[in-house]
Protein backbone atom coordinates (compact mmCIF):
# COMPACT_ATOMS: atom_id res chain seq x y z
CA UNK A 1 0.00 0.00 0.00
CA UNK A 2 1.02 3.98 -0.69
CA UNK A 3 0.79 4.40 2.87
CA UNK A 4 2.91 1.63 4.10
CA UNK A 5 5.80 2.67 1.52
CA UNK A 6 5.47 6.36 2.79
CA UNK A 7 5.79 5.40 6.02
CA UNK A 8 9.11 3.65 5.40
CA UNK A 9 10.45 6.57 3.60
CA UNK A 10 9.94 8.35 6.90
CA UNK A 11 11.59 5.43 9.12
CA UNK A 12 14.45 5.12 7.42
CA UNK A 13 15.15 8.62 7.52
CA UNK A 14 14.43 8.94 11.25
CA UNK A 15 11.40 10.91 11.54
CA UNK A 16 7.72 11.02 11.53
CA UNK A 17 5.95 11.85 8.36
CA UNK A 18 1.92 13.29 7.72
CA UNK A 19 1.34 13.76 3.69
CA UNK A 20 -1.36 14.86 1.18
CA UNK A 21 -0.91 15.21 -1.98
CA UNK A 22 -4.52 15.91 -4.24
CA UNK A 23 -4.78 16.95 -8.10
CA UNK A 24 -5.33 20.58 -8.55
CA UNK A 25 -8.46 21.95 -10.33
CA UNK A 26 -10.54 18.22 -9.99
CA UNK A 27 -14.03 18.50 -8.69
CA UNK A 28 -13.94 15.36 -7.01
CA UNK A 29 -10.03 14.84 -7.14
CA UNK A 30 -8.25 11.61 -5.95
CA UNK A 31 -6.08 11.97 -2.84
CA UNK A 32 -3.16 9.85 -1.28
CA UNK A 33 -1.68 10.88 2.20
CA UNK A 34 -0.53 9.64 5.61
CA UNK A 35 -1.86 11.27 8.31
CA UNK A 36 -3.76 13.74 6.06
CA UNK A 37 -5.69 14.56 9.33
CA UNK A 38 -3.58 15.21 11.67
CA UNK A 39 -3.03 18.37 13.24
CA UNK A 40 0.73 19.64 12.28
CA UNK A 41 3.02 22.34 13.41
CA UNK A 42 3.02 24.58 10.26
CA UNK A 43 6.31 26.16 10.56
CA UNK A 44 7.46 28.98 8.04
CA UNK A 45 4.97 26.83 5.89
CA UNK A 46 1.97 29.85 7.23
CA UNK A 47 3.68 32.52 5.17
CA UNK A 48 1.84 31.38 2.40
CA UNK A 49 -1.26 32.30 3.90
CA UNK A 50 -0.17 35.97 4.76
CA UNK A 51 1.12 36.24 0.90
CA UNK A 52 -2.46 35.64 0.31
CA UNK A 53 -3.40 38.27 2.55
CA UNK A 54 -1.03 40.27 0.66
CA UNK A 55 -2.32 39.75 -2.80
CA UNK A 56 -5.75 40.43 -1.67
CA UNK A 57 -4.88 43.91 -0.27
CA UNK A 58 -3.26 44.68 -3.14
CA UNK A 59 -5.61 44.16 -5.47
CA UNK A 60 -8.20 45.51 -3.57
CA UNK A 61 -6.44 48.94 -3.85
CA UNK A 62 -5.69 49.17 -0.12
CA UNK A 63 -2.07 48.84 -0.67
CA UNK A 64 0.42 49.95 -3.53
CA UNK A 65 3.26 47.29 -4.17
CA UNK A 66 5.88 49.56 -5.20
CA UNK A 67 5.61 51.63 -2.08
CA UNK A 68 8.50 50.75 0.19
CA UNK A 69 9.11 50.28 3.94
CA UNK A 70 11.49 50.05 6.43
CA UNK A 71 12.43 46.50 8.00
CA UNK A 72 14.06 47.79 10.94
CA UNK A 73 15.93 46.59 14.04
CA UNK A 74 12.83 45.27 15.80
CA UNK A 75 12.51 42.83 13.14
CA UNK A 76 15.79 41.49 13.09
CA UNK A 77 15.46 38.28 14.67
CA UNK A 78 17.60 36.01 13.21
CA UNK A 79 17.74 34.08 9.77
CA UNK A 80 18.37 35.10 6.25
CA UNK A 81 17.35 37.73 4.03
CA UNK A 82 16.42 41.02 5.57
CA UNK A 83 16.73 39.11 9.24
CA UNK A 84 19.88 38.89 9.04
CA UNK A 85 21.16 42.57 7.73
CA UNK A 86 22.48 44.85 9.86
CA UNK A 87 21.15 47.90 8.70
CA UNK A 88 17.82 49.08 8.06
CA UNK A 89 16.50 48.24 4.73
CA UNK A 90 14.14 49.98 3.14
CA UNK A 91 11.93 47.41 0.29
CA UNK A 92 9.16 47.59 -1.88
CA UNK A 93 5.81 45.59 -0.84
CA UNK A 94 5.75 43.32 -3.74
CA UNK A 95 9.76 42.72 -2.63
CA UNK A 96 9.47 41.83 0.78
CA UNK A 97 6.52 39.20 -0.18
CA UNK A 98 8.91 37.77 -2.82
CA UNK A 99 11.49 37.68 0.03
CA UNK A 100 8.90 36.10 2.02
CA UNK A 101 8.57 33.29 -0.24
CA UNK A 102 11.45 32.44 -2.25
CA UNK A 103 13.84 32.50 1.05
CA UNK A 104 11.45 32.03 4.27
CA UNK A 105 12.66 36.27 5.07
CA UNK A 106 11.78 36.34 8.69
CA UNK A 107 11.37 40.40 8.84
CA UNK A 108 10.26 40.26 5.33
CA UNK A 109 7.56 38.17 6.74
CA UNK A 110 6.47 40.37 9.79
CA UNK A 111 7.06 43.43 8.33
CA UNK A 112 3.82 42.52 5.69
CA UNK A 113 1.93 40.63 8.14
CA UNK A 114 1.99 43.68 10.42
CA UNK A 115 1.22 46.07 7.32
CA UNK A 116 -1.96 43.42 6.57
CA UNK A 117 -2.92 42.94 9.84
CA UNK A 118 -3.81 39.23 11.47
CA UNK A 119 -7.82 40.34 10.56
CA UNK A 120 -7.05 39.93 6.79
CA UNK A 121 -4.45 36.50 7.70
CA UNK A 122 -7.82 35.08 9.38
CA UNK A 123 -10.03 36.19 6.74
CA UNK A 124 -8.02 34.47 3.82
CA UNK A 125 -9.04 30.88 6.38
CA UNK A 126 -12.38 32.16 7.07
CA UNK A 127 -13.50 32.25 2.78
CA UNK A 128 -11.34 29.15 2.28
CA UNK A 129 -13.44 27.27 5.71
CA UNK A 130 -10.06 26.20 6.76
CA UNK A 131 -11.06 25.49 10.33
CA UNK A 132 -8.40 23.13 11.23
CA UNK A 133 -5.74 25.80 10.21
CA UNK A 134 -4.34 28.45 13.38
CA UNK A 135 -2.04 31.54 12.83
CA UNK A 136 -1.05 32.83 16.00
CA UNK A 137 0.67 36.02 14.42
CA UNK A 138 3.94 36.08 12.96
CA UNK A 139 7.62 35.08 13.10
CA UNK A 140 8.21 37.55 16.02
CA UNK A 141 5.10 35.97 18.19
CA UNK A 142 6.82 32.47 17.76
CA UNK A 143 10.38 33.56 18.68
CA UNK A 144 8.46 35.18 21.60
CA UNK A 145 7.44 31.74 22.71
CA UNK A 146 10.47 29.98 22.02
CA UNK A 147 12.12 32.99 24.69
CA UNK A 148 9.48 32.86 26.96
CA UNK A 149 9.42 28.92 27.06
CA UNK A 150 13.20 28.74 27.37
CA UNK A 151 13.77 32.11 29.84
CA UNK A 152 15.68 34.13 27.29
CA UNK A 153 16.17 37.89 28.61
CA UNK A 154 16.24 40.35 26.33
CA UNK A 155 19.88 41.02 24.38
CA UNK A 156 20.52 36.97 24.98
CA UNK A 157 21.26 35.22 21.83
CA UNK A 158 18.49 32.82 21.19
CA UNK A 159 19.98 30.90 19.05
CA UNK A 160 22.73 30.12 20.67
CA UNK A 161 20.38 29.83 23.97
CA UNK A 162 18.46 27.50 21.52
CA UNK A 163 21.53 25.39 20.92
CA UNK A 164 22.58 24.61 24.46
CA UNK A 165 19.01 24.22 25.87
CA UNK A 166 18.51 20.71 27.32
CA UNK A 167 17.10 18.60 25.13
CA UNK A 168 14.18 17.98 27.04
CA UNK A 169 13.18 21.45 27.26
CA UNK A 170 13.77 21.76 23.35
CA UNK A 171 10.86 19.17 23.29
CA UNK A 172 8.70 20.71 25.50
CA UNK A 173 8.62 24.14 23.88
CA UNK A 174 5.08 25.49 22.70
CA UNK A 175 6.02 25.95 18.49
CA UNK A 176 6.60 21.94 18.40
CA UNK A 177 2.80 21.54 19.76
CA UNK A 178 0.38 22.13 16.75
CA UNK A 179 -2.08 22.02 19.61
CA UNK A 180 -0.11 25.29 21.51
CA UNK A 181 1.03 26.92 18.12
CA UNK A 182 0.25 28.15 14.69
CA UNK A 183 -0.88 24.81 13.24
CA UNK A 184 -2.90 23.14 10.73
CA UNK A 185 -3.41 19.84 8.91
CA UNK A 186 -2.02 18.30 5.39
CA UNK A 187 -5.36 18.28 4.30
CA UNK A 188 -6.39 21.93 4.82
CA UNK A 189 -2.38 23.41 3.26
CA UNK A 190 -3.18 21.54 -0.26
CA UNK A 191 -6.86 23.03 -0.26
CA UNK A 192 -4.97 26.18 0.46
CA UNK A 193 -2.90 25.18 -2.44
CA UNK A 194 -6.11 24.50 -4.73
CA UNK A 195 -7.64 27.09 -3.91
CA UNK A 196 -4.58 29.37 -5.61
CA UNK A 197 -4.41 27.35 -8.24
CA UNK A 198 -7.84 27.70 -8.99
CA UNK A 199 -8.35 31.61 -8.67
CA UNK A 200 -10.69 30.65 -5.61
CA UNK A 201 -8.05 32.53 -3.01
CA UNK A 202 -8.39 35.62 -4.16
CA UNK A 203 -8.83 37.72 -7.65
CA UNK A 204 -6.70 35.80 -10.52
CA UNK A 205 -4.33 38.34 -10.17
CA UNK A 206 -3.44 37.83 -6.83
CA UNK A 207 -3.62 34.18 -6.62
CA UNK A 208 -1.54 34.62 -10.02
CA UNK A 209 0.89 36.90 -7.77
CA UNK A 210 1.06 34.04 -5.32
CA UNK A 211 2.00 31.17 -7.61
CA UNK A 212 4.87 33.69 -9.34
CA UNK A 213 6.73 33.79 -6.14
CA UNK A 214 6.13 30.53 -5.49
CA UNK A 215 7.51 29.09 -8.44
CA UNK A 216 10.57 31.22 -7.87
CA UNK A 217 11.38 29.84 -4.28
CA UNK A 218 15.15 29.16 -3.78
CA UNK A 219 15.34 25.54 -1.64
CA UNK A 220 16.02 22.32 -3.90
CA UNK A 221 16.82 20.28 -1.02
CA UNK A 222 13.14 18.99 -0.39
CA UNK A 223 10.23 18.60 -2.20
CA UNK A 224 11.82 19.87 -5.38
CA UNK A 225 14.51 16.87 -4.61
CA UNK A 226 12.22 14.12 -5.66
CA UNK A 227 11.13 15.38 -8.96
CA UNK A 228 12.99 15.61 -12.09
CA UNK A 229 14.12 18.42 -13.85
CA UNK A 230 11.08 18.42 -16.62
CA UNK A 231 8.43 18.66 -13.64
CA UNK A 232 8.03 22.53 -12.16
CA UNK A 233 7.56 22.90 -8.64
CA UNK A 234 6.09 26.08 -6.85
CA UNK A 235 6.39 25.24 -3.39
CA UNK A 236 7.62 26.64 0.79
CA UNK A 237 9.16 25.25 3.27
CA UNK A 238 8.94 25.25 6.97
CA UNK A 239 11.48 24.55 9.60
CA UNK A 240 11.79 24.52 13.28
CA UNK A 241 13.89 22.25 15.71
CA UNK A 242 13.06 18.80 14.64
CA UNK A 243 10.33 19.92 11.83
CA UNK A 244 11.16 20.38 8.52
CA UNK A 245 8.01 21.16 6.38
CA UNK A 246 7.44 21.75 2.59
CA UNK A 247 3.67 22.45 0.70
CA UNK A 248 3.65 23.22 -3.27
CA UNK A 249 2.27 21.89 -6.29
CA UNK A 250 4.07 20.18 -8.85
CA UNK A 251 3.27 20.48 -12.30
CA UNK A 252 3.86 17.45 -15.09
CA UNK A 253 4.42 17.98 -18.98
CA UNK A 254 0.97 16.47 -19.60
CA UNK A 255 -0.61 19.78 -17.98
CA UNK A 256 -2.06 17.83 -14.51
CA UNK A 257 -0.67 19.60 -11.42
CA UNK A 258 -0.98 18.10 -8.19
CA UNK A 259 -0.86 19.37 -4.59
CA UNK A 260 1.39 17.92 -2.55
CA UNK A 261 2.02 18.88 1.86
CA UNK A 262 4.59 16.80 3.79
CA UNK A 263 5.39 17.59 7.19
CA UNK A 264 7.81 15.77 9.56
CA UNK A 265 8.90 15.61 12.97
CA UNK A 266 12.65 14.07 13.62
CA UNK A 267 13.19 11.92 16.63
CA UNK A 268 16.87 14.15 16.77
CA UNK A 269 17.22 17.58 17.50
CA UNK A 270 20.10 18.10 14.90
CA UNK A 271 20.41 20.84 13.28
CA UNK A 272 21.45 18.80 9.60
CA UNK A 273 19.39 15.93 8.82
CA UNK A 274 19.67 15.78 5.20
CA UNK A 275 17.96 12.19 5.38
CA UNK A 276 14.75 13.97 6.12
CA UNK A 277 15.22 16.73 3.80
CA UNK A 278 15.18 14.03 0.64
CA UNK A 279 12.59 11.79 2.32
CA UNK A 280 10.00 14.75 1.72
CA UNK A 281 11.03 14.60 -2.10
CA UNK A 282 10.69 11.13 -1.91
CA UNK A 283 7.31 11.07 -0.09
CA UNK A 284 5.93 13.54 -2.52
CA UNK A 285 6.46 11.73 -5.36
CA UNK A 286 5.22 8.44 -4.38
CA UNK A 287 2.40 10.06 -3.45
CA UNK A 288 1.88 11.61 -6.53
CA UNK A 289 2.83 9.12 -8.76
CA UNK A 290 0.31 6.79 -6.82
CA UNK A 291 -2.28 9.01 -8.25
CA UNK A 292 -0.90 9.03 -11.69
CA UNK A 293 -1.71 5.34 -11.68
CA UNK A 294 -4.82 5.47 -10.83
CA UNK A 295 -7.65 5.56 -13.57
CA UNK A 296 -7.51 8.60 -16.02
CA UNK A 297 -9.60 11.47 -15.41
CA UNK A 298 -10.27 15.19 -17.07
CA UNK A 299 -7.88 17.61 -17.29
CA UNK A 300 -9.60 20.57 -15.73
CA UNK A 301 -6.96 23.43 -16.92
CA UNK A 302 -5.29 25.29 -14.35
CA UNK A 303 -2.85 28.05 -14.37
CA UNK A 304 0.69 27.83 -15.47
CA UNK A 305 2.86 27.64 -12.66
CA UNK A 306 4.58 31.22 -13.48
CA UNK A 307 9.13 31.63 -13.50
CA UNK A 308 9.87 28.03 -13.95
CA UNK A 309 11.51 28.27 -10.57
CA UNK A 310 13.12 25.45 -8.79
Amino acid sequence: MIADEIRAVFAAAGATGFVHAREVGVAEPRSAGVGADEPVVLASVFKIVVAVAYAREVAAGRLDPREHATVSARYRIGGIGTAGCADDVRMSWRDLARNMLTMSDNAATDVVFHRVGQAAVDAVLADLRLTHTRLLGCCTDLFASVADDLGIEPGDDPDATLSTAPAERVWRLAVLDPARTTASTPREITELLDAIWTDRAATPDACAEVRAIMAEQIWPHRLSSGFPGEITVAAKTGTLPAVRNEAGVVGYPDGRAYAVAVFTRAASLAERQPAIDASIGTAGRLAVEHLRRERELPVVPVPELAGGGR
